[in-house]
């Protein structure tokens, strides 16, 4: 039981860790999916937001 205890101290460490490093380290490029989101805001694409 003890083991299993060290594990989940382990996994829980790693998620605690690598989340952060993942929102605010780590480039955007790194995973996006390819696809650009389109921010205008009408068709006459004043760059507004």
């Amino acid at each position: 039981m003890e083991i299993l205890q060290h594990i989940l101290v382990y996994i829980t460490l790693a998620i605690s860790v690598g989340y952060p490093a993942y929102k605010f380290i780590l480039p955007k490029h790194l995973f996006s999916n390819g696809k650009k989101a389109n921010k205008a805001c009408g068709q006459d694409d004043c760059g507004c937001h």
